[in-house]
């Protein structure tokens, strides 16, 4: 029989996340002492090719400035390929509102049929945002235009695609029309201090028009870490995706949407292995009534199951494989989600693939969640539901007192759990528990 993740397993977790629990940080760029200023040329005409020209003419050990207090219009894609650059970020990049360009123009992700518009790809890149300088996505232009019903082609206003030694601190994303920050295929980065905020200031109050405005999304990644990340939208706050291993992020708030997630997972017929994750010190507070998950693992079923959304592309998906082990979710503080710890591995199902999901989840830990739900799930404040071909083990919930309300009165976890291996989760008390 399985044994169950052990307090003395959870503290050794906790222990070891330290400042940099996985490995060395980022090499810093060499600096050979030439820098590259950029000044902006007003009135919405494109940045981009001088842009372009500063990271080029600054490559390999250069230093690039845009200055505080200017705005670039950004009207065409990019993609600088730089090695040994530091950006003195201090202005703000403003990604333009034709959304014509960019819906047939922006780069292609190989991931859910999306688009990135910036992608940065390199080694030994150094970005600091001074705390004034960041990206606006201009997303409300997005928002405006589709009112929640999210349609191809919105670009990713920030893709680190192959890069390694990346260090980013101190800058913003706002109004992205999609993911914030995204990496794919990326090892050993830092980013802290980062601000994520999408906002539709037209919507109505309760309708949420800013899905899939992730604040952080790993895939292919190695060795990640994130600092001091406040996150504002509709969406995942933090989404670890296929191939993510020695994940660690620390202290986030998330006001809204989703919480942090694991997943989506076995989406694609491929290895989407996630191992090695510290989550620590979180607060997930409700905004504009759309407060779902807090901390969750979501993958998808075992078989291939004819879908319809954009993100599928029509075709048919499921059938990954992988595991998902060694997560620990520690020191949450919820207010107003709709439920606290949760695992589920039927995305995708159209009702007939319940349980089928080929990715074995095992040596989860949720520790110290306090707060209160509030979602319409009665007196339920966690789940567990995994997959039938490889029931999960090792999920322990400890320390895990919420209440069911702003008003009530926190109680130890209380939830269903189905597909699990015998005595496969501790903590939760419920039905198949």
């Amino acid at each position: 029989m399985r044994s169950i993740l052990s307090p003395a397993v959870i503290a050794v977790l906790a222990t070891t996340a330290v400042s940099n629990p996985f490995g060395p940080l980022p090499i810093g760029p060499f600096n050979n002492g030439k820098t590259c200023t950029v000044r902006p040329l007003g009135h919405q005409r494109d940045d981009t090719p001088q842009i372009l020209r500063a990271f080029q003419q600054c490559n390999h050990g250069g230093t690039v400035v845009f200055p505080e207090g200017d705005n670039y219009w950004i009207g065409t894609k990019l993609n600088p390929i730089i090695y040994d650059v530091t950006v003195d970020w201090k202005g703000v990049w403003t990604l333009s509102d034709d959304l014509d360009y960019w819906r047939n123009n922006s780069y292609p992700i190989a991931f859910q049929n999306h688009h990135a518009g910036f992608i940065i790809t390199g080694e030994r890149i150094h970005i600091n945002g001074y705390n004034t300088g960041g990206i606006n996505g201009n997303g409300n232009a997005w928002y405006d235009a589709e009112e929640g019903n999210t349609q191809p082609g919105r670009p990713m206003p920030f893709v680190f695609w192959n890069v390694s030694d990346v260090f980013v601190e101190h800058f913003s994303v706002k109004d992205p029309p999609l993911w914030s920050l995204n990496i794919m295929n990326g090892t050993h980065m830092w980013f802290d201090d980062i601000l994520n905020n999408a906002t539709a200031v037209n919507a109505p109050f309760g309708s949420n028009w800013v899905q899939n405005t992730d604040g952080f999304d790993t895939m292919d990644a190695y060795n990640i870490m994130l600092t001091n990340m406040y996150y504002q939208g509709g969406d995942d706050c933090i989404a670890i995706k296929p191939r993510s291993y020695n994940i660690y992020a620390q202290n986030i708030t998330c006001h809204g949407g989703n919480g942090i997630a694991i997943g989506s997972l076995g989406q694609y017929l491929e290895d989407s292995s996630v191992a090695n994750v510290i989550v620590k010190d979180v607060n997930i507070l409700t905004n504009n009534n759309d407060l779902h998950d807090s901390a969750y693992i979501k993958t998808w079923m075992g078989g291939l199951v004819p879908q319809s959304s954009y993100e599928s592309g029509g075709l048919p998906r499921g059938g990954g494989w992988g595991v998902v082990q060694n997560i620990l979710f520690e020191n949450f503080y919820l207010q107003g989600a709709a439920i606290g710890p949760a695992i589920t591995q039927d995305s995708g199902d159209n009702g007939s693939y319940v349980g089928t999901s080929l990715m074995e989840i095992s040596n989860i830990a949720f520790v110290n969640f306090t707060g209160y739900t509030e979602g319409g799930k009665g007196n339920r404040t966690a789940s567990v539901s995994c997959s039938n071909v490889h029931p999960c083990f090792n999920i322990a919930l400890q320390n895990v007192s919420l209440a069911t309300s702003a008003t009530g009165t926190p109680e130890s976890a209380q939830g269903t759990c189905q597909f699990i291996a015998p005595n496969g989760v501790s903590g939760l008390t419920g039905n198949g528990c």
